[in-house]
């Protein structure tokens, strides 16, 4: 522990090498895998066996029944109430299968379950094999002894999570373990943390009440001779002093005997190549090697979004016994170091807060991942793509992945290592107090254990962080725990997040750092026992911040914090997207439908509260039309928020005051969503973008302009994420609300604005502004700026209003008519073309028959 205001960096210098694909295994002749999927049809039914019907694997009972006709769309209108009983019915899934003699005779034979969902007895032949109790784990056994010529019948019998769950809560009679329940609003179940599953499928504040059940990941026997390799993580570590990388290589190995052999690294890019003698050990053991890479090569950097390429190498594995090839496999290996810096600040009390990768000071810019799907099995890999993609597409380069959800599978990863996603990466603990029986902790150490070697090899996650918000839960007593039973809650957390999970982190994975906590002060709240008196202090580590009454255009409303990982503001989603989930009755801001898709506590009257500070809310006699009207400025509202508050964050990274600020970091909160209903996120479901992720495409633009007013005096401070130097001006254009002409244009003077900072290079009364524009007031004009250098304008242009559009004096009503004729009869004019072509083809090729 260090010494409470002494220098804190955490350093970590680390590559990685990706595991892609299949392992190719065993093509030696003596030991050849076979591996058999058991995915696809199997047979579902209920708990009393009322209900029957084919089933999906990978996938869960609530996708089975829509697919199979018995329920509608869960997210249609009030279905999350209506198939509440899904939830609370116990459910099996069979299916038979047949063991060739081939496999039965191999020396090992394992049945692998890549994931339960979520507490079930596994029945092979009508003999117990495993009882599971955690989403978030793989499961395999050993079966050989139990399979049998002909049909094999294989049965999961699940137990109802939501009385799973309320057992638990019960069965923990000492004390409780808060929350007993989620708000009303939001209609969900109970007593969620005594479960090990995705924690917001009970309900959240964004999202329905889904408790899922069902083999939600593939299932498939392994089978083999000598030996199979069951996973690959490599993280490579770079010795500054010696200027030299090496590639810690795992290898997760199932060996059937004592297997002596040698295994070949290389990587042939860089022209690094060591083979090691070895001895495999009976069981499942890890085996660690050591590549360390030719000095003489130079070894191309994986760079976040906005800062460089992300160039990979491939890592080749070969095992080899008496001559023979026992194991092959090839990964791909990325390489960067990642720092995160805690130490102190000139002129302010407490620690910095920021991440330096590859040796540079990097202002993480992006959102707050949650799940994309109440059903996993229904996310598809374009939608996964998609989502990312748009986060690139508004110049990202991080999203923090919450701990209500689920850990991401593999693709999501692969998908951020290319794309140079930085991801915040939490454990699957959120908003909540745990219990700390043996066998909740043992289930969640194999957890922890398979999760940090499954991704610990991905380039793309910066930093591991144990649970969300529940340092600040504790702290701030959310759950009204009386003073003498807080030594009690602080113990468990502790024995949780501390001996367990950042124990097994720093066993499995030096190469990244771990918070306990987000929010969190970092350093220190671990010197003040790992829970800090107030982990919102913004002179230490993260922070989360929400207010939705004070005015959000007013930048001293916000904390001038050192890390900003969560904030936002709710928008609904655009009309397109709810229709196909509502009907005619529910196009009322005022419905059943809008009051009951609304999960946060009176978020519907907020959003017109805070949009009624500066815009005429909606008042159209048309229902209708007042309807789309008001989710459209919601959405206007939404945008201007987060933007300003984004402003705000990214011109603090340079500066302090009043012992406050160089803030380092803006992830809004939420990227996407999992449902068709209000929320904070900036891409509705389905994909579409709402009118802030427009906004963001600006406000975390490279290179950036940003304009506020202190004691009315405009400022204008230039942003650059950049690692060279610029040289800029602001030009300032004023412009009247009746014309599109401007009324004057100002140019300050050049100025120097270092990489990856922020400067101010602009400040002028507005009052003195206005009058040497003649004839502006602040009601009858407003400001558009941008920056230039010599070469011309460097980022986008940004905007000021001078007050309250609902204020403004000339404003018009725009007169836009859109017409479609062009692009339809351009579509009218393809369907013939395609036709045509499509008439001749048959005919020539019917002649050419006949001929």
């Amino acid at each position: 522990m260090t010494p409470r205001g002494n220098s804190r960096v955490c350093v970590f210098a680390v590559s990685f090498c990706l595991f892609s694909g299949v392992l190719t295994g065993f093509s030696s002749v003596t030991d050849r895998r076979q591996t058999v999927s058991l995915s696809g049809k199997w047979r579902l039914t209920n708990g009393n066996g009322s209900v029957s019907l084919p089933a999906e694997v990978p996938g869960c009972v609530h996708s089975a029944l829509q697919q199979q006709g018995y329920i509608q769309d869960p997210y249609f209108r009030f279905n999350d109430v209506s198939y509440r009983w899904i939830a609370f019915d116990n459910w099996t899934y069979t299916t038979t299968f047949t063991a060739s003699t081939q496999l039965r005779t191999k020396q090992k034979v394992q049945l692998v379950f890549d994931g339960v969902d979520t507490v079930a007895t596994i029945w092979l032949n009508e003999i117990i094999v495993w009882k599971t109790d955690n989403m978030f784990r793989t499961y395999d056994f050993s079966v050989r002894d139990l399979l049998k010529d002909g049909d094999n019948e294989l049965r999961v019998s699940f137990l109802s999570p939501v009385l799973y769950a309320s057992e638990r809560r019960k069965a923990h009679s000492a004390y409780r373990v808060p929350p007993e329940c989620p708000p009303d609003v939001q209609k969900g179940e109970c007593h969620v943390n005594f479960i090990r599953k995705e924690q917001s499928s009970f309900s959240w504040d964004w999202g329905p009440s889904f408790p899922t059940t069902g083999l939600w990941k593939d299932v498939r026997l392994e089978a083999f001779d000598v030996l199979q390799l069951l996973q690959v993580s490599s993280v490579p570590l770079y010795n500054s002093s010696l200027s030299q990388w090496r590639v810690q290589v795992e290898l997760l190995v199932d060996a059937v005997q004592t297997t002596n052999g040698r295994i070949t690294l290389s990587i042939a890019e860089l022209d690094s190549e060591q083979t090691f003698q070895t001895q495999f050990l009976p069981g499942k053991t890890k085996n660690s090697f050591t590549l360390h890479i030719n000095t003489s090569s130079q070894v191309k950097l994986w760079w976040p979004n906005g800062h460089g390429d992300q160039p990979v190498y491939h890592l080749a594995v070969g095992g080899f016994q008496d001559g023979f090839l026992i194991l092959n496999t090839k990964s791909k290996v990325y390489f960067r170091t990642v720092e995160l810096v805690q130490e102190p600040i000139v002129a302010s009390p407490g620690l910095s807060f920021y991440f330096r990768i590859n040796g540079k000071p990097v202002f993480l810019k992006g959102s707050n991942w949650i799940p994309a799907h109440s059903f996993q099995d229904q996310l598809t890999p374009a939608v996964l793509r998609n989502l990312l993609q748009s986060a690139v597409d508004a110049s990202m380069n991080a999203l923090r992945v919450w701990g209500g959800g689920v850990y991401e599978q593999d693709l999501f990863y692969s998908i951020c290592d290319e794309m140079g996603i930085m991801v915040w990466q939490d454990f699957m603990f959120a908003c909540a107090m745990y219990p700390t029986e043996d066998d909740f902790i043992q289930t969640v150490r194999e957890e922890v254990i398979q999760q940090v070697q499954r991704l610990k090899s991905h380039p793309s996650i910066i930093i591991w962080s144990g649970n969300n918000e529940n340092e600040a839960a504790l702290a701030t007593d959310w759950f009204s725990i009386p003073v003498s039973q807080r030594p009690l809650y602080l113990k468990d957390y502790v024995t949780l997040y501390v001996n367990n999970i950042r124990a097994i982190v720093q066993e499995e994975d030096q190469s990244r750092p771990f918070l306990v906590s987000s929010p969190t002060n970092g350093a220190e709240s671990e010197q003040e026992g790992w829970v800090a008196a107030n982990p919102y202090d913004p002179h230490y580590g993260d922070t989360h911040f929400y207010s939705y009454i004070l005015d959000c255009w007013d930048w001293r409303n916000f904390p001038r914090t050192r890390f900003a990982s969560e904030y936002g503001f709710q928008s609904w989603p655009s009309f397109s997207t709810l229709q196909p989930v509502s009907i005619k009755e529910d196009w009322s801001y005022t419905s059943n439908f809008t009051s009951h898709r609304q999960h946060h506590e009176n978020g519907n009257q907020q959003m017109l509260l805070q949009a009624g500070l500066h815009f005429h809310l909606p008042n159209s006699t048309d229902n209708l039309k007042r309807f789309t009207d008001t989710l459209y400025i919601t959405q206007v509202m939404q945008a201007q928020c987060v933007k300003t508050q984004t402003e705000f964050y990214r011109r603090s990274q340079s500066e302090i005051i009043e012992g406050k600020g160089h803030t380092m970091g803006a992830l809004y909160w939420q990227l996407n969503d999992i449902w068709q209903a209000p929320s904070w996120s900036s891409i509705e479901f389905g994909g579409k973008w709402k009118m802030l992720h427009y906004f963001a495409q600006s406000f975390f633009a490279a290179v950036l302009p940003v304009g506020f007013e202190d004691d009315d005096t405009l400022f204008i401070y230039a942003v650059s994420d950049l690692s060279r130097d610029l040289k800029l001006r602001a030009v300032v254009t004023v412009y009247s609300w009746t014309d599109l002409d401007p009324v004057c244009t100002l140019k300050s003077d050049p100025l120097p604005v270092p990489g990856g900072s922020a400067a101010a290079i602009f400040k002028q009364p507005v009052a003195a502004l206005l009058a040497g524009c003649g004839r502006c007031t602040r009601l009858t004009c407003l400001l558009t700026f941008h920056l230039e250098d010599s070469s011309g304008q460097q980022g986008p242009t940004n905007h000021h209003f001078l007050c309250s559009p609902k204020d403004a004096q000339g404003l018009q009503r725009p007169n836009i008519t859109v017409r479609h004729i062009v692009a339809i009869s351009l579509i009218y004019l393809f369907i013939y073309l395609f036709i045509y072509l499509f008439i001749y083809t048959e005919i020539k090729h019917c002649m050419e028959a006949v001929m």
